[in-house]
């Protein structure tokens, strides 16, 4: 039956450039920040999508959303398919999106071929992957997870001190289910690579076999504002020299321990003026690696810059974990229905580590878990000018088909 339930490529694509309307840039990317109005446009156009094919759309207390087609016994936990629809301040059209409109694709096959699975199946949009407004990244299903109380999630506030419980409430979509109260027997999520090795090996499918760990900090560092005119230089507390400093430790630090890497993305340099020497500066750290123990060489070679460096430079500086994602691996059942689903399709696949954070990742927790890559032009992503072709998209969506409708064979036996 597996040849007969073969996806409509023109129907993802046109529902993909469809929802880029949603928050769309004048360079062709999205600004689609979580809870923001053009957040509640794709949700109400997703919502209304999933009810067309007869799906059952449930809501619960921090806005994730399920859109549940009934199996032929319903006792069983639904297999689940999804991603997210928010993105970047400066984002692509595939990051997340092509996870929930592949999955929503998957789901209009079964509908129009009239395939009945055995379990339940779903189609999952997580609020607030992305972190990008309320920080940390992957909240809700970290919440979903147990790794975040709900309280935690709605007290996130962002830059302009507009909290995430509020912005919830103002869009319309605090639903009433209780979070984690939802419970799925698998969950496959389909994502763009966001790096270069499937284009730069020409295979068409990642067989994702777990993500690397993951800790974001903040640090704030405190001088003294002065004239730069009057103010010697040997007298100054230069906050933004002694970030600069720690900037680029930072990025030895990354240099040392690859495959790890590590980031600072987000600076902000008070009060910012030309003519007065910078008095504090906030800016963020992201370190990633596969392994945990050198994610904390990592957090140590850090911590210990920030000792070294600033107070001998008359500055003082606070620090703060803000998120720490273990290391995850995926379930092995699930990694065989992908590669499954990738060889009845006839693509050419290799497994790898996913670089970036994702949902799937504190789903794993809670349920059986793995995740389908697709390539994406230059490894480009978090950047207007991502890219997917056509076919990449195609071939992704069908192997999310393939690999759910394996594995609910399976669970028949």
């Amino acid at each position: 039956m597996l040849t007969n339930l073969n996806i409509n490529p023109q129907r993802l694509w046109d529902s993909l450039m469809e929802t880029a309307k949603f928050g769309g840039t004048a360079k062709g990317g999205i600004r689609r920040l979580t809870l923001s109005d053009e957040d509640k446009q794709v949700r109400d156009w997703f919502k209304a999508q999933c009810e067309a094919i007869g799906c059952t759309v449930s809501i619960d207390e921090i806005g994730n959303m399920f859109a549940r087609r009934p199996g032929r016994d319903n006792g069983l936990p639904p297999i689940a398919m999804g991603s997210h629809l928010d993105t970047q301040p400066t984002g692509g059209k595939f990051d997340g999106v092509l996870g929930v409109l592949g999955a929503l694709e998957a789901m209009r096959t079964l509908h129009e071929q009239g395939y009945e699975t055995n379990a339940p199946v779903e189609i999952v949009n997580w609020t607030n992957e992305e972190g990008s407004r309320f920080a940390p990244a992957m909240l809700a299903s970290g919440v979903f997870a147990g790794a975040f109380t709900a309280q935690y999630a709605n007290e996130r506030t962002d830059r302009d001190g507009k909290s995430f419980g509020e912005e919830l409430e103002r869009i319309g979509y605090r639903g009433e289910e209780k979070v984690g109260a939802h419970k799925f027997g698998a969950m496959f999520e389909l994502h763009i690579e966001q790096g270069p090795i499937l284009e730069d090996e020409k295979k068409m499918i990642g067989v994702v076999t777990g993500v690397q760990g993951m800790r974001w900090y903040e640090v704030t560092v405190t001088g003294q504002d002065a004239h730069t005119g009057a103010t010697p230089m040997y007298l100054r507390k230069n906050a933004l020299v002694g970030a600069a400093r720690i900037i680029e430790a930072v990025d030895a630090i990354g240099h040392r321990h690859q495959p790890g890497v590590a980031t600072v993305g987000l600076i902000e340099n008070k009060p910012n003026s030309r003519n007065v020497v910078p008095g504090e500066v906030f800016f963020t750290i992201d370190l990633r690696h596969p392994d945990e123990q050198a994610l904390d060489a990592m957090e140590k070679e850090f911590r210990a810059a920030l000792e070294v460096t600033l107070p001998p430079m008359k500055l003082a500086y606070e620090e703060k974990l803000i998120w720490n994602s273990p290391a995850v691996k995926f379930a092995p059942e699930l990694i065989a229905c992908v590669r499954h689903g990738a060889e009845t399709a006839g693509y050419a696949m290799r497994e790898m580590v996913s670089g970036a954070g994702h949902d799937a990742a504190y789903i794993a927790r809670v349920a059986p878990t793995t995740m389908i890559f697709v390539p994406c032009e230059g490894g480009l992503s978090h950047n207007e000018a991502e890219s997917t072709s056509f076919d990449e998209c195609a071939a992704g969506a069908q192997v999310l088909l393939n690999a759910v409708i394996e594995h609910d064979r399976r669970l028949a036996g």
